[in-house]
């Protein structure tokens, strides 16, 4: 494992803190609500999306090495919607995950949250940060595309328009973002603080500054100016490097906020941020027709 990759997944996130906490559910009480544990205290007062006027569940998709687990959300009754991808954190498909899914549900997208570390198991069972990288690390970027690829042959078999094709995603989900819109046949992609400059390895030999010449369609890089692991001069470099390859890409940074500040069921929660945020996606897919 390198320290740099690393650094950039857990910075913002905690230990796990005494259950007795004020605002904190207790560790079986989040594990019953289907959060992971491994990233530290919930919340108690984390978003819950309701699945009203949705089509929700869980479906297996068939790619190398197996059967991969999908979580869906779609409006019920609406033919041909659009498809967005979330790319998780490194937590697995748990429910922070599930319920951001439901939420681009019900902004009219068949949204697909698929687990592409299900070969190695479930991660949302696993309760300490330490015995997460080495599976999360060992992903190969040919295998993530191809677990992708097969994601969005899912959702076009169920009636979803894949040529209205979204991707987001989170903390190495963010990185997802980025790498997978060097491959994919995208309208756009919106990434929060998705890491950039990791150093090279055998299973992920290029980072997305390096690959940013190789971007296919415009992206949105949503990012903290407190994050500790992607410092404001990394995302610089990334701007300057788009645009130096002529690529369509805005940046916004939030002041004050840290690493994982969207992530409502943590600590780094910062509400307005991720308000802010969730409007700057949506606003984004709607320009370049993800979204109607």
């Amino acid at each position: 494992m390198n320290m740099q990759t690393k650094m950039q997944d857990i910075v913002g996130l905690t230990k796990v803190a005494p259950l007795s906490r004020r605002g904190f559910m207790t560790a079986s009480a989040a594990s019953a609500a289907g959060f992971t544990l491994a990233a530290g205290p919930v919340r108690a007062d984390a978003i819950k999306t309701d699945t009203a006027g949705l089509t929700a569940g869980e479906a297996k998709v068939a790619v190398a090495g197996g059967d991969m687990p999908v979580y869906f959300a779609r409006p019920a009754g609406v033919a041909n919607p659009p498809v967005i991808l979330v790319a998780m954190e490194i937590f697995g498909l748990h429910e922070y995950i599930r319920d951001v899914t439901r939420r681009l549900g019900k902004l009219g997208a068949l949204a697909v949250a698929p687990d592409y570390y299900f070969r190695k198991g479930d991660l949302t069972k696993i309760t300490e940060m330490p015995a997460l990288f080495p599976v999360v690390n060992a992903k190969t970027d040919a295998e993530l595309f191809g677990d992708l690829d097969a994601a969005v042959a899912w959702a076009k078999s169920q009636g979803g328009n894949a040529d209205r094709l979204g991707i987001m995603g989170f903390c190495r989900g963010g990185r997802t973002v980025w790498r997978y819109s060097t491959h994919g046949n995208l309208k756009a992609g919106v990434a929060f603080y998705g890491s950039l400059a990791d150093p090279p390895s055998e299973a992920m030999p290029i980072n997305a500054i390096a690959s940013a010449k190789e971007v296919k369609e415009p992206v949105l890089g949503l990012y903290g100016a407190e994050d500790q692991g992607i410092p404001v001069d990394q995302v610089k470099q990334m701007e300057t490097a788009l645009k130096a390859a002529s690529k369509t890409a805005e940046f916004k940074i939030y002041p004050g906020a840290p690493h994982g500040f969207h992530a409502d069921y943590r600590p780094s929660y910062r509400k307005e941020a991720a308000d802010d945020a969730w409007s700057q996606m949506t606003a984004w897919f709607k320009k370049y027709g993800v979204l109607s």
